[in-house]
């Protein structure tokens, strides 16, 4: 155990950490959702990131860049900074409305049995990722260099870039807005309504299929806004990247509280920086470890998660 490299570079660790919660964050807000409202673990979601990180490095590479492409000029970045992100929100939310429509409604109009939902999950994550292996011939994909990894500022002592900032900023933006939709909208209430109890919730007038699938079109947006993230960050993608991403993602979201948005972030964020300090501590082939093995021993001492609130019983 190297305790001298964990606390030389504790603040590094930290806001790398932090950095890689954020994306984590994101996609488990969509787990979280899709469990609170229909008590689904919906495997296929780690795809519906990959679609949004595909859609945005395909857009750059629509205006011409490629991963050697160097933008300079922050009106350009935060041009293709936000058409990629709007392409990326509405591939996701594609691709989870076509996972909806296709693979779980069937199932839930026959009235099938919790392990179809479970088998139909894992087939479609499947078939996603192998079409996207296929489309790709396996190879991987770059992005171009829009934000600069040099540090702005020096905070205690710790470095902080823009890609930080930038990924930081944009999970906490996405995780307020998500919390006021959720909260102080007519659709945000029904969300609610119907996770609390889907019956009554029809008996007073609410369109279930409608709510459920505006739950899949949120939670794929906010996958797609995380693939966008992920490109900027890591700059290299592949179509098996999801798989692992998709269960520290799920992790997150049990960590916090399985059906509690902000238990999701909140789980995102800490399972980010856990495991970069395991890095720092045992050496990087123990950070995938320590992010499962934290799970196991917090789900030991309080199985409901660190705030277990669901979403039918979240407060305006």
């Amino acid at each position: 155990m190297d305790f001298n490299g964990l606390f030389s570079n504790f603040g590094e660790l930290t806001t790398t950490g932090l950095t890689q919660g954020a994306i984590y964050a994101l996609v488990a807000l969509g787990y979280t959702l899709v469990y609170g409202v229909l008590r689904l673990i919906n495997f296929a979601h780690s795809e519906v990131f990959i679609a949004g990180a595909f859609a945005a490095i395909w857009t750059w590479n629509g205006f011409g860049l490629d991963q050697n492409s160097q933008v300079s000029g922050i009106g350009s970045i935060l041009f293709y900074l936000l058409v990629a992100m709007i392409v990326a929100a509405i591939a996701s939310a594609g691709t989870a409305t076509v996972i909806e429509r296709v693979a779980y409604r069937p199932l839930r109009k026959r009235n099938a049995p919790p392990l179809a939902f479970l088998i139909t999950a894992i087939g479609a994550s499947i078939a996603i990722s192998e079409a996207f292996g296929i489309w790709t011939r396996r190879l991987p994909e770059g992005a171009p260099s829009l934000v600069s990894s040099k540090p702005l500022f020096h905070l205690f002592g710790v470095p902080i870039d823009s890609v930080q900032l930038l990924t930081i900023g944009a999970a906490l933006l996405m995780m307020v807005l998500l919390d006021l939709f959720i909260n102080r909208s007519r659709t945000g209430r029904g969300i609610r309504a119907v996770a609390q109890d889907a019956n009554t919730a029809a008996l007073m007038g609410v369109n279930k299929d409608r709510i459920i699938l505006m739950v899949f079109i949120t939670g794929g947006a906010m996958a797609g806004v995380a693939g966008l993230l992920y490109d900027v960050r890591i700059q290299t993608l592949t179509y098996s990247v999801g798989f692992l991403l998709g269960l520290k993602a799920f992790t997150a979201a049990v960590l916090g509280g399985i059906g509690n948005l902000r238990g999701a972030l909140i789980g995102g964020l800490l399972l980010g920086v856990v495991e970069n300090y395991a890095a720092g501590l045992f050496g990087s082939q123990w950070k995938d470890f320590a992010a499962f093995a934290v799970l196991v021993v917090l789900l030991m001492f309080r199985p409901t998660g660190l705030l277990g609130e669901s979403l039918g019983r979240a407060r305006a």
